[in-house]
């Protein structure tokens, strides 16, 4: 802008702020304490301005926002650290709570609710609008207390567990894997004995390791990390549960749509391995 326009415009400036903003003479002009002042907080909203534009367009592509994860009991320990590392390298801006430990019915609730908007779950889910994606198929393993007859093992038959006490995951439909431990145990011709049945995974393996029972669980359990127990491979190897994301579809966003793309890229990398025998103690 030339000179005599800039001027008028000044002087315009303070004329309506009725301030004088710069003391001027013939050799300099100078900023006054007011001018100062005024320019540190123009500055600052500028700034604002521009701040507030690149966060509207982070909030539109999907780069920031808050999203809640729920998450099965064994995909806890396993999918949920790396997926939460990643999500922070990846996706910096988007505030992400996890809450672990959590049984298909219940995350189900939650998205419905809105109170998660992921959900790491074991399918089927039947719920209407609920969309899902099977991410992966993990095998099922068996847990036993250490010092156990069959711990010296390094492999077991679901029918070798015929004459346990079960620790087990609620029933009644409130755990998918309450059903597959009864299918798995039909196959072999038995009828599982329940001793306890429990919420979370953490203390399934817990009274296992306490020697209330022994357990059957999805393999990424081993990495639950509790003194008095040992993880033994189950045959037939094709024994399994999948490991599905559901999400809300008519509540879907590209925040969302992100994650899941990290999800994946996480799940693809996922180098848990297999369970020939592990102890924990």
């Amino acid at each position: 802008m030339a000179q005599p326009p800039l001027s008028q415009q000044i002087r315009q400036l303070e004329r309506e702020l009725d301030v004088e903003l710069f003391t001027r003479s013939t050799r300099r002009v100078e900023l006054t304490e007011a001018g100062r002042a005024y320019l540190t907080r123009v500055t600052a909203i500028l700034d604002s301005v521009d701040d507030a534009g690149q966060q509207a367009q982070r909030v539109a592509s999907g780069r920031e926002g808050h999203l809640a994860i729920g998450c099965v009991g064994s995909a806890t320990y396993s999918v949920l650290p790396r997926l939460v590392r990643a999500l922070r390298q990846e996706l910096p801006y988007v505030d992400v709570s996890v809450r672990g430990e959590m049984l298909a019915p219940a995350q189900i609730a939650a998205l419905l609710a809105g109170e998660i908007h992921l959900a790491l779950l074991r399918p089927p889910v039947q719920q209407a609008g609920i969309s899902t994606v099977t991410l992966r198929r993990d095998r099922l393993i068996a847990v036993v207390p250490e010092g156990h007859r069959l711990a010296s093992r390094d492999g077991l038959r679901v029918k070798d567990l015929r004459e346990e006490d079960f620790i087990a995951h609620a029933g009644q439909g409130s755990s998918v894997m309450s059903g597959v431990l009864a299918a798995v145990c039909a196959d072999a011709g038995f009828a599982p004995r329940i001793r306890h049945e429990v919420q979370e995974t953490s203390t399934l393996v817990t009274l296992v390791a306490a020697g209330l029972g022994v357990a059957i669980v999805p393999e990424p359990t081993a990495a639950l990390d509790i003194a008095g127990v040992r993880y033994l491979a189950l045959s037939p190897p094709s024994l399994g549960v999948d490991l599905a994301v559901g999400w809300l579809a008519e509540a879907s966003s590209p925040a969302v749509e992100r994650v899941l793309e990290v999800l994946q890229q996480v799940v693809a990398g996922d180098d848990h391995g297999r369970v020939t025998s592990a102890r924990r103690g």
